[in-house]
């Protein structure tokens, strides 16, 4: 067993290693190492309940401070690990110093994709949404009356336009495919989504490209230009255009990667010492290599981490699920629709409330809940059972979901 763990990042990822790890009964060393400030904080809270206020910082905190004191795990602030020496089990860190390691755990997330600075990228008061810094940085200029312009109609996009709708500002989407949430729902639930916004005065472009962020003389911008000649005028820009992983250590020690750092379903890359999990990980999923951006991965993946480090030796089958609450509609999501063929529509008991359900060669594989808790619980369960539940039972409002798990 190892003696000393290290784990690179102050992740959800990260926390549910060390968390499980002690109770586990692991008695060794455990060091986190993270380039944040902070203590290590829930991301996905930033661009809803804490941008709206509803979310205080100590609340957004993973674990108090004492819990680590408490735990004997030893947090370390500030600091860049630059570089892994796998021969001699060295994690080396910025400043020329080095920490041994019998286990080391990539738990490095991932960080927003930006646009060239040549588009306008770098111009100030050009935002990403993905960490404490970029919230508190945006709450300060979410000024009502301001115009905001959001590149990228994706979830983490919306959400950021439903939080600026409410403090007053005037905000328009622009969406460079045929619709918002291309890439990750169905037309059905993009259309919930456009209505949503649209009936609180947000404006969607969608199948619209960037030529340019305007420049206003000084080095900030003033407006979107789109490659059709139109000008969005815009005080602010937030671009949501997805993530990238953060595998830059990965590489340079020659772990095996691709859209992420490859992992085994017990999580281990090529390097026996060296687990990875989280954002960061590429892992076999339905026989695919797939990266899970969730809680529900990270936690549970890192869970399924700590689990073979003390050499349990389980294998991870992810059960994934997602949320988004934008204005008074909170979506939850469970299962992955990744290569669904039909949708079916399910109005919940709630007034307002819809599900859509996703099927790929009859199969159920997901399921997009909107203010439906009880069918998206429901639809959970199911799904982990791996209870059939056929399109035309969705599709029959008067059939009982829980009857399939009884």
């Amino acid at each position: 067993m190892s003696n000393q763990i290290i784990i690179v990042g102050g992740s959800h990822a990260a926390i549910s290693v060390a968390d499980n790890l002690r109770k586990l009964d692991f008695d060794g060393a455990i060091k986190i190492i993270t380039t944040e400030s902070d203590l290590p904080y829930q991301r996905p809270p930033l661009s809803k309940a804490y941008m709206s206020g509803d979310m205080t910082l100590d609340r957004l905190h993973l674990r108090p401070a004492q819990w680590y004191t408490d735990n004997n795990i030893d947090l370390i602030l500030s600091t860049r690990a630059t570089a892994i020496d796998r021969g001699n089990k060295q994690l080396q860190l910025e400043g020329g110093a080095s920490v041994p390691y019998d286990t080391l755990v990539l738990a490095t997330g991932a960080e927003a994709r930006k646009l060239p600075a040549e588009m306008g990228g770098a111009l100030g008061n050009v935002h990403v949404m993905r960490d404490l810094k970029d919230a508190d940085t945006l709450m300060a200029k979410m000024i009502s009356g301001k115009k905001l312009a959001v590149i990228g109609g994706g979830y983490i996009g919306l959400e950021a336009a439903a939080e600026a709708s409410k403090k007053g500002l005037s905000v328009t989407v622009l969406e460079a495919a045929p619709r918002i949430l291309q890439r990750v729902a169905c037309a059905e639930t993009a259309n919930t989504f456009r209505a949503l916004h649209e009936s609180h005065g947000v404006k969607i472009l969608e199948n619209v490209n960037i030529a340019q962020i305007r420049n206003d003389g000084n080095g900030a911008c003033n407006g979107v230009v789109l490659a059709d000649g139109q000008v969005i005028d815009a005080d602010i820009v937030i671009t949501g255009i997805g993530i990238i992983p953060n595998m830059e250590l990965a590489i340079a020690a020659e772990l095996e990667t691709d859209a992420g750092i490859i992992v085994d379903a017990y999580g281990r890359t090529n390097d026996p010492d060296i687990y990875a999990c989280g954002d960061v990980a590429l892992l076999p999923f339905e026989e695919q290599p797939t990266r899970l951006e969730s809680v529900q991965n990270a936690h549970d993946q890192g869970a399924i981490v700590a689990n073979n480090i003390v050499g349990l030796n389980k294998a991870y089958h992810p059960e994934p699920w997602f949320w988004s609450d934008q204005y008074d509609m909170k979506l939850q999501i469970a299962g992955l629709n990744r290569g669904y063929d039909n949708v079916v529509i399910r109005t919940g008991k709630r007034e307002g409330s819809v599900s859509h359900f996703y099927f790929s060669n009859g199969k159920f594989i997901a399921v997009d809940c909107m203010n439906d808790a009880a069918t998206y619980a429901m639809s959970k369960r199911i799904l982990a059972s791996g209870a059939t539940l056929t399109a035309a039972m969705a599709s029959d409002q008067s059939f009982v979901l829980k009857s399939l798990l009884s």
